[in-house]
């Protein structure tokens, strides 16, 4: 089952408390709002490795690209996760098909790791929480994953 924590996705990642991130993007390389954006400019490997896949292709659906992070001595997993075709638009954005066959994925490769994503297509993708969270909940039954829902702390 989901475990939810509150705080700071990109902030927990870096203190080791979680192996893999997932976070979704578009299929456009853009990373230029939302999570994706502070991964891009936080971590710009992860947009690196965004922009060696085919810019606009709808085969990325579903699929993802990786970037290996190494900060402060810690080490973790950024998954670009192609959840959405485009960026813009009426409607939902969000490919709930695509976000079933990454989590899928997620698990077929990356199993027994400590894997953490946030509102992935529930926020300017615009799609339904209780739907996507049903598919995460069914594609990662048994591993340990966790919703970190954004919550900035007082230092």
């Amino acid at each position: 089952m989901m475990k939810i924590l509150k705080g700071d996705l990109i902030q927990l990642a870096q203190t080791g408390r979680f192996d893999i991130i997932v976070h979704g993007c578009n299929c456009f390389c853009s990373m230029g709002a939302g999570i994706a954006k502070l991964i891009r400019d936080n971590f710009p490997e992860a947009y690196q490795a965004d922009l060696k896949t085919g810019m606009g292709e709808k085969e990325k659906l579903g699929t993802y690209s990786l970037a290996y992070i190494e900060k402060n001595g810690k080490i973790f997993t950024i998954v670009n996760g192609y959840t959405q075709y485009d960026f813009s638009g009426h409607g939902v954005l969000v490919d709930y098909d695509a976000v079933q066959k990454l989590f899928s994925r997620i698990k077929k490769n990356f199993a027994t790791l400590r894997i953490a994503y946030p509102k992935i297509g529930a926020g300017l993708a615009k799609g339904d929480w209780d739907v996507i969270s049903c598919i995460i909940n069914k594609e990662l039954q048994g591993e340990d994953h966790t919703l970190v829902e954004y919550v900035l702390f007082d230092s």
